[in-house]
């Protein structure tokens, strides 16, 4: 039986001083719970409709759907919910591409630039510390799984972009064509800013080379790209043109 402490226990997860406070977070659907528990992390409790799926996992309570949308976090759930321990953030490895973004508000985009990333096999993401958290309910299933394998720092990023000695790179409307890249980038730190100002002017001052994506001659509209798919166009041309 589920108590209704549980279920409060349960609905406080989807606010981050909760999730920090018991080191905890949810997961929903069978995919993206099966991510996590194939990428080792430790499975508190796990609810299903349909217990025969995850047939070895201890802790497991069988529910009803009504019960399920009293917890779920989203319009249509899946048949299973799963809370999970977070685990600790790993270090940086500075001989690979990492991807940095600034004041990143949208759980929806960063859920899918962790997508992109791991599809583009960039592993590395460090986060401003005011972005949106990475285990955010909508981030976890934007994601679909892969921040169960990216390792994902929250760093003050000016300290962290001075102190490095790898180069940096930028998005910047003036930038050069990315396009017009003429060697691939195997490391360095490449750098996104916030979905409406783009990166702020005291990063800009200290990047190595900032770059742009072109429109097309005469095209006025729309005024800007969607965040995760600028950054899956710089991937593209980054990582595919010289594979």
């Amino acid at each position: 039986m589920v108590t209704k402490n549980e279920i409060k226990f349960i609905n406080s997860l989807k606010k981050k001083k909760f999730r920090d406070l018991n080191n905890s977070f949810v997961v929903e659907g069978k995919k993206s719970i099966s991510e996590f528990i194939n990428s080792n992390y430790d499975v508190i409790k796990l609810y299903s409709i349909d217990k025969s799926f995850f047939k070895n996992i201890e802790n497991h309570f069988q529910i009803d759907f009504k019960l399920l949308k009293k917890i779920s976090s989203l319009i249509n759930p899946d048949d299973h919910l799963a809370i999970f321990k977070k685990r600790e953030t790993k270090s940086l490895d500075y001989n690979s591409l990492i991807i940095a973004l600034e004041s990143i508000r949208d759980p929806g985009n960063l859920g899918t630039i962790i997508r992109t990333c791991e599809w583009f096999g960039v592993k590395q993401i460090v986060c401003s510390k005011d972005s949106v958290d990475l285990y955010n309910p909508k981030v976890v299933q934007a994601s679909m799984g892969s921040s169960s394998r990216i390792n994902i720092n929250y760093l003050d990023l000016k300290p962290f972009l001075q102190a490095s000695k790898l180069q940096t790179f930028g998005t910047a409307l003036k930038g050069e064509s990315i396009y017009g890249l003429k060697s691939k980038i195997n490391s360095g730190i490449l750098i996104f800013g916030n979905e409406a100002n783009g990166i702020s002017k005291e990063l800009l001052e200290i990047i190595d080379k900032k770059f742009s994506i072109p429109r097309p001659k005469n095209q006025l509209f729309p005024e800007s790209l969607n965040l995760a798919s600028s950054l899956a166009i710089f991937l593209s041309e980054i990582k595919g043109k010289f594979s």
